[in-house]
């Protein structure tokens, strides 16, 4: 086999094991949303469970942060304006776990997943607002489609539960404030990112995100201790799955694949967390808010090819 051979053969074998990885990681993020569920009926609160999965991914992530000097030296030489914008990073990630994962106590998986991974379209928005980025006709179909998708959903709901239909307003409107916050997270990183490698930048933002509902938990009055220990290993597993293997995949496989792909290939996670859910809860949604739902990911999807365009 010729070198020219060798290294074809090398670069697909690099791709197909980057498209496996893929599969993974999609496969670990689809599981949030089960596994916060699962913890939740061990009586867990949500905010203990949102603060335990950023603590585990804060603690799992601080000996790779300290094995490379040149990462620590990074988060020092951060002048204050930048740090400033790190904390508030990791703020609003903490309002994104706080408020995602409490609305898991309210509607059901597929609605939750779809309407916080509208996230591409709030990116866009925000970068329009904030870093007077053009608002590109794509985006703002892809604003229309969604919020199409979302009134089909609330015309779906249980009309004939008023007490059922009020959690699913909530439990919606949170979903939305976990999309809404964790894009302000999102758009700060693509400037931080410019001085920070990704293990000191997560780092420091899952341990600030961490503090944040460490403060909230301390003030609601709720505890920490107590629970069964399959709820504390439900949390365990949130912290190393979902967030850790799952974003890790994802971010392995942007180095090999186009970020559409990858973009694209995590529009699956409501389908499959919701298919899940069938298996794990017998959670089955209504015909409206399955298809609400897909419209809302054509939607999202629109935004993401935006979203290449514009770089």
């Amino acid at each position: 086999m010729g070198e020219t051979q060798r290294v074809t053969a090398a670069a697909d074998n690099q791709s197909t094991q980057a498209y496996f990885v893929l599969g993974m990681g999609v496969l670990a993020v689809s599981l949030a949303a089960i596994l916060i569920r699962m913890a939740q009926d061990e009586t867990m609160p949500s905010i203990v469970i949102a603060g335990g999965r950023l603590l585990i991914a804060a603690l799992v992530l601080t000996p790779a942060l300290l094995r490379r000097p040149q990462y620590v030296q990074q988060i020092r030489q951060l002048n204050r304006r930048d740090f400033v914008l790190a904390m508030v990073s990791g703020f609003f990630l903490a309002m994104h776990f706080a408020s995602w994962v409490t609305s898991l106590e309210y509607t059901t998986v597929l609605i939750s997943v779809v309407l916080v991974v509208t996230t591409p379209i709030w990116v866009g928005l925000l970068e329009v607002f904030f870093l007077n980025a053009r608002l590109s006709r794509a985006i703002i179909i892809g604003l229309v489609i969604a919020l199409v998708g979302g009134l089909i959903i609330g015309l779906s709901g249980y009309v004939n539960d008023a007490v059922n239909s009020n959690d699913q307003i909530i439990g919606a409107a949170l979903s939305l404030i976990g999309a809404l916050t964790v894009s302000v997270y999102l758009v700060i990183g693509r400037k931080l990112r410019k001085q920070l490698a990704l293990t000191p930048y997560v780092w420091l933002v899952y341990s600030c995100a961490a503090a944040v509902i460490a403060v909230i938990i301390l003030f609601s009055g709720e505890s920490v201790v107590g629970y069964s220990i399959d709820g504390y290993l439900w949390v365990l597993a949130l912290g190393l799955i979902p967030q850790l293997i799952g974003h890790s995949s994802l971010n392995y496989a942007l180095a090999y694949l186009p970020a559409t792909y990858v973009s694209m290939a995590t529009q699956l996670e409501p389908l499959m967390s919701a298919l899940i859910a069938y298996f794990v809860f017998t959670e089955i949604p209504t015909e409206g808010q399955i298809v609400g739902g897909l419209i809302i990911m054509v939607g999202v999807t629109l935004a993401t090819f935006a979203q290449r365009d514009t770089g």
